[in-house]
């Protein structure tokens, strides 16, 4: 299912539709609704064709600024975008407990962010479901923490499968090598894996161990979320009938 969902554009290797993944009352997420991806520097006109093609009309940047200004790739005039700073950096009491230990490329960070910087997770969430008609793509630098914790909770907030969810994620996981070669890197997975393991976990159960604790309405009241926000993140755009 995973390679079925897969985005093939010309400039991105980590791209993929969030739908057809499977709901606990035995339906699928929608496809054409939202897409996941790395960043979209290299995209070349043709790929620009392809995420037209797909339906996309708007890009939510979770980037830093710092990021951004690197980016000097070029943006097709009939695409949306709109930039939200997810991390936060400015939160320096935060991001002392996990940015120089490594702990900010694993799942171990998802939760406490979301309890510390919730506004943040907000205006991300509030940017993708008040997008203007047509898919939603949102992404990081490399589509793979950031953009994961933003996907678990689209999924999360319709009842997608525990499993799927999971698999979702370690598909960028998956894609280490080939994410690396793309932007002429070495590929950090072992690296990454190192804190995990040194937390006594592993990537994958860092990450299952988020989705299972997480106190998703809890999060969207700290979020302050609207109630056509909270709408919209239920119906996934009004394109799920519950």
């Amino acid at each position: 299912m995973t390679g079925e969902r897969a985005l093939r554009v010309d400039g991105l290797v980590n791209a993929r539709d969030l739908g057809g993944l499977r709901r606990h009352n035995g339906s699928y997420t929608p496809r054409g609704v939202f897409f996941r991806s790395e960043n979209l520097d290299r995209v070349s006109e043709a790929g620009w064709d392809q995420i037209w093609e797909a339906g996309i009309r708007t890009v939510v940047d979770l980037r830093q600024p710092s990021e951004r200004s690197c980016d000097v790739g070029s943006r097709p005039g009939w695409l949306t975008i709109r930039q939200v700073d997810l991390d936060g950096l400015d939160n320096e009491d935060f991001w002392s407990n996990y940015w120089d230990n490594g702990l900010k490329g694993t799942a171990l960070y998802f939760l406490p962010h979301l309890q510390a910087m919730p506004e943040r997770t907000g205006a991300a969430l509030s940017a993708i479901l008040n997008a203007p008609p047509g898919g939603v793509l949102f992404h990081c630098m490399s589509g793979r923490d950031r953009t994961g914790m933003i996907a678990m909770l689209l999924l999360r907030a319709v009842d997608a499968d525990t499993e799927d969810i999971v698999d979702d994620y370690l598909e960028t996981v998956r894609l280490g090598e080939l994410r690396a070669a793309s932007e002429n890197q070495e590929n950090d997975e072992n690296a990454r894996e190192e804190p995990c393991r040194s937390h006594g976990t592993t990537t994958e159960n860092a990450f299952r161990s988020a989705l299972s604790q997480l106190q998703l309405p809890t999060v969207l009241t700290l979020a302050g979320l609207s109630e056509p926000d909270l709408q919209a993140l239920r119906s996934w755009r009004n394109t799920i009938q519950h």
